[in-house]
């Protein structure tokens, strides 16, 4: 089912959840592809058509910034079917705003996922999809000391003879570098230019290397915690005295905003709890970092292009490289989003922020979506008493 153009529905029989409080005995009214109004149900005019939340909550739909695929298909595979699958798979747990990421890969690799993304987002079809904001550039920019799973050989400095291009599609709207790598600065000022969320990650930067990325325009760290620096890794390249970190960098600095991937195997509870209560929920992003074992059985996967990825392990809770290192999560952003709720004290309010608002404002499409709001995009998930995905709802279309 579309709401279409002219035509009404109303969301009702649930708790409306706002970025700031829950409205018990709720409503969110639509029209085609946008919301109308938020408040409490009232008499209703006949002939509108009624969505049954079912006692649950009604929530804004899911803003997932750091994303690589799902269903068996990689967005590094580059092509419109594995984009399509991907995107499905995660409309199923919640997600209506999707920024697909990209790994450690060649030149033809990176550019063939961006132009498969585009072409899923231009083309006209009737199936319902999460709306694609645009790309991650996380890999290839990565230092040889902190790539996780992603292939090494796919990793190098940033030269801007290769990532111009990348910018040149403007389809970029998040964009990563270890800050210590030469030609840093130069990423992160193209990157500034091209208003992107500018990011750190993979990185083993020093607090004065974090400062100059700053400096040029970072304010954001991928996976806090993983893949980072830290005061004993700065110990290891500087000796004494011992230097601050990334984690320090970002916990001082109140314009630093990270992420945490909450999905029970890479953070333990009282680093998730840390988390908020050192960041709060306006500076702290849920993200899935999901790969393509989501929905999938355990067993062997390829994590990047479907031909020439790495190689991990899935054992139905996480994935693993050969090496023993976690190799990204295979579960959605509900699951996240349940995880922070019960391992933390942070309330509901916060933990759906965390996984729709905080993101949207941090890429700057807040205007449009992260929370229920009259004029902006109908992007909603209905979930029960434990937070389970009933139904999801993405720019008026209901996903069946």
């Amino acid at each position: 089912m579309v709401i279409r153009k002219q035509q009404s529905a109303a969301i009702v029989n649930g708790t409306v959840v706002l970025p700031d409080r829950l409205i018990e005995n709720g409503m969110v009214r639509c029209e085609g592809t946008q919301i109308v109004s938020v408040g409490r149900q009232t008499r209703l005019p006949r002939g509108i058509e009624l969505i049954d939340a079912q006692g649950g909550y009604i929530a804004p739909g899911f803003v997932d910034i750091h994303v690589h695929g799902g269903a068996g298909a990689d967005f590094m595979d580059g092509t419109t079917d594995a984009v399509r699958v991907a995107c499905r798979a995660h409309l199923r747990h919640g997600t209506t705003t999707i920024f697909p990421t990209t790994t450690a890969g060649s030149f033809r690799q990176i550019m063939g996922m961006i132009e498969s993304c585009k072409l899923v987002r231009k083309q006209t079809t009737k199936e319902t999809l999460p709306t694609l904001a645009g790309v991650h550039l996380y890999g290839p920019y990565f230092a040889e000391d902190k790539v996780g799973c992603h292939s090494k050989d796919g990793c190098r400095p940033p030269k801007s003879s290769e990532f111009e291009k990348y910018f040149a599609t403007k389809f970029i709207r998040i964009a990563t570098c270890a800050a210590e790598l030469p030609g840093a600065a130069d990423f992160f000022a193209s990157a500034r230019r091209h208003k992107c969320l500018i990011t750190c990650g993979h990185s083993n930067s020093s607090w004065n290397e974090m400062q100059v990325a700053f400096d040029a325009g970072m304010r954001h760290v991928d996976h806090f915690w993983c893949a980072m620096s830290s005061v004993p890794s700065m110990r290891q390249r500087f000796n004494v005295p011992m230097q601050g970190s990334m984690a320090e960098f970002v916990l001082m600095n109140s314009e630093m905003s990270t992420e945490v991937i909450a999905d029970g195997c890479h953070l333990a509870p009282e680093l998730l709890e840390f988390a908020w209560r050192m960041k709060g929920a306006h500076k702290l992003c849920l993200v899935t970092d999901c790969n393509r074992a989501l929905d999938m059985p355990p067993g062997e996967y390829l994590f990047g292009n479907a031909k020439e990825g790495t190689v991990f392990r899935s054992d139905g809770k996480v994935g693993w490289a050969p090496n023993g290192s976690l190799a990204s999560s295979i579960v959605g952003m509900d699951h996240m989003v349940r995880h922070m709720k019960q391992n933390t004290s942070a309330s509901l309010p916060d933990v759906i922020r965390m996984a729709s608002l905080t993101p949207a404002e941090r890429t700057g499409i807040s205007h449009q979506t992260g929370s229920l709001e009259a004029g902006k995009r109908a992007d909603v998930v209905l979930l029960d008493s434990s937070l389970q995905v009933i139904q999801t709802i993405a720019a008026g279309s209901v996903s069946v």
